[in-house]
């Protein structure tokens, strides 16, 4: 018992490795038996995509025909390579599967998702049944389903399946270059650059701190602040300078001034007076 157990697991990891290098590495093996796929083979080839269908170990591949497929074969080798690997679905799917599809309608992922690249669903396909048929064609928006499966070319079941489709898929965005995105911005703060020192602006002296003066014992606060020496006087003679003109009120009142006593003449007169009177009076007296 322990024997057959031993030889069946031994079988099984055969089995396993087995199939694992006939799904990816022979994939181009698997093609040559179709001479019809020479074409696809060799565009496989040629754009290097035989190394990264190596990393998986169930894929099926859509092939299309050399006449079908030579609508595509004058475009670039950045976009052979996108339109490819479109063309690699990373999931196994045979007649039988296709045929007891319950859904109308599923979606595929394809090796082009893989990269980072797919834009608007470009990395994926739609496969819908209809009236007994399975169409496929690109899951982006709007896009046709107009590539028609024909049959069962090659099928190691759930490892490697090469199906035919009556034309070749190409998906919005995948007819022009796509490189992988650059990197986002980083904003870098310009360095401080030094200002010139004749271009600083000067402290205002209200806001500058009062620096000590020479002299330690010179506490008086004008001393901080210079005084301005005051402008010299103008000395403009008042003769050059027009005498403002008289005016009749100011003539009448200078003649009445001029006609009243002044008060220091009225004074004398009486003074005068009364030594008269007293003289007269002492003269009397002695007679």
């Amino acid at each position: 018992m322990g024997l057959k157990a031993s030889l069946s697991l031994l079988s099984l990891t055969i089995l396993l490795v087995f199939s694992k290098v006939v799904t990816a590495n022979n994939i181009t093996l698997a093609f040559q038996k179709y001479s019809k796929f020479s074409t696809m083979r060799d565009l496989f080839i040629k754009t290097k995509l035989i190394a990264a269908i190596d990393k998986y170990q169930t894929i099926t591949v859509l092939a299309v025909s050399n006449d079908a497929i030579s609508s595509i074969t004058n475009r670039s080798e950045v976009e052979l390579r996108n339109i490819l690997m479109t063309h690699v679905i990373l999931d196994y799917y045979d007649e039988l599967k296709l045929q007891g599809m319950r859904e109308k309608s599923i979606m595929l992922t394809t090796l082009y998702q893989t990269t980072g690249l797919g834009e608007q669903m470009n990395g994926f396909l739609n496969v819908s049944k209809s009236k007994g048929r399975v169409y496929f064609g690109s899951e982006v928006k709007n896009s046709p389903l107009n590539a028609e499966y024909v049959s069962t070319v090659y099928h190691n079941p759930y490892n490697l399946s090469i199906i035919q489709i009556t034309m070749p898929i190409v998906a919005p965005g995948l007819s022009l270059a796509i490189f992988p995105p650059p990197p986002p911005y980083v904003h870098v703060a310009p360095s401080p650059t030094p200002m010139d020192a004749s271009v600083v602006p000067a402290p205002s002296p209200m806001n500058a701190e009062r620096a000590p003066g020479p002299a330690a014992d010179d506490n008086s606060p004008d001393s901080a602040v210079p005084k301005t020496p005051p402008a010299p006087a103008t000395d403009t003679p008042e003769a050059d300078s027009p005498a403002p003109a008289p005016s009749a009120d100011n003539e009448k009142i200078e003649a009445a001034d001029k006609a009243k006593p002044s008060s220091s003449a009225s004074k004398a007169g009486w003074s005068f007076d009364v030594i008269l009177l007293l003289a007269f009076l002492a003269s009397f007296a002695g007679f």
